[in-house]
């Protein structure tokens, strides 16, 4: 279970997702096109499987933003990563992505990966500022559209 904490930078909780927070993260979802789109029924599956880690950004009792990753052995995927349309670009995603990253470190997890939509710059551009590099491509990845992925990957030790 990952502690309750505030983050002091930008005023913002950050905790366990728990069911409850589905409807608010399917919501944030439906303004991000670019995000992989999961219904509420498939939120409160991941809850359950296991090695996930996902936690939620909230600011006055509304979520803001959530992160979701799944760890096997020493490795991690993020799976989705998402902040409301009118939060972004607050610093609120590296917030996020800072204490999944922490909390993967507690787990001995050594490397990170992710895909991201080849034309989401903003994205990638946002993943490079974290430390993550490009190490390859998957041809038809997405679905409507159809478009390739760019795999990215972070090493989580020194």
């Amino acid at each position: 279970m990952v502690a309750e904490r505030k983050d002091e930078r930008i005023g913002m909780k950050i905790r366990g997702f728990r069911e409850a927070d589905a409807p608010a993260a399917t919501e944030i979802l439906r303004t991000s096109p670019e995000a992989a789109q999961w219904t509420e029924f498939g939120f409160r599956e991941l809850l359950g499987w296991h090695g996930v880690l996902a936690l939620v950004g909230e600011e006055d009792s509304k979520i803001i933003g959530f992160v979701v990753c799944r760890q096997v052995a020493v490795e991690a995927e993020i799976l989705n990563l998402a902040i409301h349309l009118l939060r972004r670009r607050n610093g609120e995603g590296g917030v996020l992505l800072d204490a999944a990253m922490k909390e993967l470190r507690i787990r001995k997890v050594s490397r990170l990966f992710l895909e991201v939509r080849e034309s989401n710059a903003p994205a990638i551009a946002f993943y490079m500022k974290h430390g993550f590099y490009k190490t390859g491509s998957r041809a038809g990845y997405y679905h409507n559209p159809e478009e390739a992925a760019t795999v990215m990957e972070r090493k989580l030790t020194d």
